[in-house]
């Protein structure tokens, strides 16, 4: 084997592109899912892009690309669902990241809001969302809305060891006090003295 077939491009070397997928493939980010329906069915998409804008007012972010079957409807909604998920929720997490299913075929996962939205009540934190502004750009919807109503699974217990659902690298993992490196250090006595 010659050193021009064992030679693998690093990352200073891909295209920008190339690398801009890699950067962010491996930054993990923390699992939603998001539900709605504007008369014509509920739909539903997990999503990693949802993201806290402001707390006063609560303001959020979140894309939707142009690819997902759910996006004319989220798109075209006023209001929406959006659920924050714990590592307890991956299986509704994968769900509504499988392609090619009916999401909302089990109706005993999922149940309407009193204003009508489709949601799923296992979720751990369940926010019900009205858009406030829709921006196009490069085959996406940035969706900015106004969380409206928060709400909490009635079983979910409030622990510091709760882990939340987070992807990273095409894998589902979960952060809690367990993966904390400041908790380890501590735990291990490695902690710096001031």
């Amino acid at each position: 084997m010659t050193n021009a077939h064992r030679h693998h491009k690093t990352d200073h070397e891909l295209p920008i592109g190339e690398h801009f997928k890699n950067a962010f493939r491996r930054h993990p980010g923390g699992v939603a899912v998001i539900t709605a329906d504007c008369g014509s069915g509920p739909v539903g998409l997990t999503a990693t892009s949802v993201t806290s804008l402001s707390a006063d007012p609560p303001r959020l972010i979140f894309t939707v690309t142009d690819a997902s079957s759910s996006a004319p409807t989220l798109i075209e909604s006023d209001t929406a669902v959006v659920h924050l998920l714990d590592a307890d929720d991956l299986a509704l997490a994968q769900l509504c990241a499988t392609s090619g299913i009916d999401r909302f075929a089990d109706t005993t996962l999922w149940d309407r809001l009193p204003s009508g939205e489709p949601y799923f009540p296992s979720a751990a934190d369940i926010l019900l969302i009205r858009s406030i502004e829709k921006i196009r750009t490069a085959g996406s919807t940035i969706v900015v809305a106004d969380v409206i109503e928060a709400r909490r699974r009635p079983d979910h217990v409030q622990t510091t060891d709760k882990s939340r659902l987070v992807y990273q690298d095409r894998t589902w993992h979960s952060v809690g006090e367990h993966s904390s490196i400041t908790a380890n250090i501590h735990s291990k006595g490695l902690a710096s003295k001031s």
